[in-house]
């Protein structure tokens, strides 16, 4: 796909969401929740480490940046990769640097789901190797965020924990309302079928009562006329 195409397509996303007005919860932008890593594309070739985090570090604190170089010659293939301390601030980034222009070109900004570190280069210097592994902020910083990052993932893991436990307590709770779902019909049923038999039982005891009554009736006038006539 053309990088302009991709340019639009997120900024139309952002201008959707306002529109709508979108919480952040169902944003597109939580997706990338757990990256605080973003894509910068179409820069300009004579760009540096140093223009970069200057233009970036106004929506937040660049910890770390690999600005992609020719492996041979050292220049920049302009597109590189930068990390920010707070990953709100991507969200500020994508929405209002993507589609701008930068030194005359226009640049593509976008969410990183799984950054990967590149893998150590005989050819690069130390600076560049002491970049990648420490970053470009303080370490006492960087510290705080790795920190804040296994105090998160563990707070995750309990999270997990402890939704997985309520949702088997839910379904005990669900299984045992079946059960008393299901003997309370069962109940319902056998009183129903005991009031049957009782109407059922009644409805013969009437019956057997008329005939016998109508067996045991006194003749009649009008049954002693019949007799005589007859005779």
């Amino acid at each position: 796909m053309n990088p302009l195409t991709n340019v639009k397509n997120i900024k139309k996303l952002s201008e959707n969401e306002l529109k709508l007005g979108i919480s952040e919860k169902s944003s597109w932008h939580n997706l990338y929740k757990h990256s605080a890593w973003i894509f910068v594309g179409g820069l300009h070739y004579d760009l540096t480490e140093g223009d970069i985090i200057c233009v970036f570090s106004q929506y937040g604190e660049v910890v770390n940046i690999n600005l992609i170089r020719d492996k041979k010659t050292g220049k920049s293939k302009g597109y590189c990769f930068l990390c920010y301390e707070d990953q709100r601030s991507t969200i500020l980034a994508v929405d209002n640097l993507n589609g701008i222009k930068l030194t005359g070109r226009v640049i593509r900004v976008d969410h990183v789901d799984n950054y990967r570190p590149p893998k150590d280069d005989p050819h690069s210097d130390e600076y560049t190797k002491r970049l990648r592994e420490e970053g470009c902020a303080p370490k006492e910083l960087i510290t705080n965020i790795k920190k804040e990052r296994d105090h998160d993932k563990s707070k995750l893991k309990k999270e997990r924990a402890h939704s997985s436990d309520s949702d088997y307590d839910y379904e005990q709770k669900k299984e045992s309302k079946k059960e008393k779902h299901s003997r309370h019909r069962s109940r319902e049923t056998h009183s129903h079928e005991k009031k049957d038999k009782k109407r059922s039982s009644h409805r013969s005891r009437t019956r057997t009562r008329s005939r016998s009554r109508s067996r045991s009736r006194t003749p009649s006038r009008s049954d002693h006329k019949h007799k005589r006539k007859y005779n």
